[in-house]
């Protein structure tokens, strides 16, 4: 069964990963003032840092209509018998549901997955999806067994500060003033419903607050799978990129750390130097 695999652009894979396994990616749009950018096409992070510097409001965020995601599958199915596409969670986009009517048109040759994540953790789903396509699964094994493996994503981060989280009416001006005096960081995560929750508070400099938020990740997840671990930030600093890459590799035994950058939709929403680590617990 020759499968083709697809994901909104929210998962973050980078382009060698996308090349690497032939993903095809469907852009969400990022809306700055009256101009629409494609996400990971003609917008950059940098230029959402830029803008928020400039204007002090959040860019806006855009899903796809399912007119769109059904031209898009139309042309992702030359050549293929079936398509698997994955969208960030719908807890978070109207992108699920747009997709799912879509699909609908496709005689049962496109899959629907809500990834209930998002970033890398809707990513760790993707190339999963990728690897038991190489074992040889058909189509509707491989979505029922990533169907089964979604609530055991980890997906969480650490934000550097909360002046975007509060721009974006996550955080309140108390939270975020307080935050700045006492330094802290919440743990930002998304539960099993696919909903993203302020979990707990991290104190110091960011450098402490991601060793400590690694060997927390590393207390509650004793088993986890080995495959593959990500690294994902939002344009981090080095500094930091490297101190959680070193505990990572103190506190846990991956075959593979892929250290990937935030694409313009994630970095929308949280701001630079978030961090986190995301990986399939079992």
């Amino acid at each position: 069964m020759n499968i083709k695999i697809t994901s909104d652009s929210t998962c973050d894979l980078g382009e060698e990963l996308i090349k690497k396994h032939d993903i095809g990616i469907f852009a969400l749009q990022v809306i700055l003032g009256e101009r629409t950018y494609r996400d990971g096409i003609d917008i950059t992070p940098q230029d959402i840092f830029d803008y928020v510097s400039a204007n002090g409001v959040l860019p806006k965020t855009a899903a796809g209509s399912a007119d769109e995601y059904e031209e898009f599958f139309k042309k992702q199915l030359e050549g293929y018998d079936a398509l698997i596409h994955f969208n960030i969670s719908s807890k978070a986009s109207s992108s699920h549901s747009a997709a799912s009517i879509a699909a609908k048109n496709f005689a049962n040759k496109v899959f629907v997955v809500d990834s209930k994540a998002l970033s890398t953790g809707q990513g760790l789903l993707v190339l999963k999806a990728c690897d038991l396509r190489a074992q040889g699964m058909n189509a509707g094994d491989i979505v029922k067994r990533i169907t089964e493996l979604t609530p055991f994503v980890n997906t969480s981060f650490v934000p550097d500060d909360l002046n975007y989280l509060h721009k974006g009416g996550r955080c309140s001006l108390a939270a975020l003033l307080g935050a700045k005096v006492l330094k802290l960081h919440p743990l930002i995560e998304e539960d099993r419903s696919g909903q993203l929750i302020a979990k707990k508070k991290y104190m110091g400099n960011m450098e402490r607050c991601l060793k400590t938020y690694i060997g927390d990740l590393r207390m509650q997840y004793r088993k986890y799978d080995k495959t593959r671990c990500f690294i994902t930030h939002s344009s981090a600093d080095k500094e930091l990129v490297d101190v959680a890459k070193r505990a990572v590799a103190e506190q846990f035994e991956f075959d593979e750390v892929i250290e990937t950058v935030a694409g313009a939709i994630i970095t929308s929403h949280c701001g630079k130097n978030t961090l986190g680590v995301l990986f399939i617990y079992e």
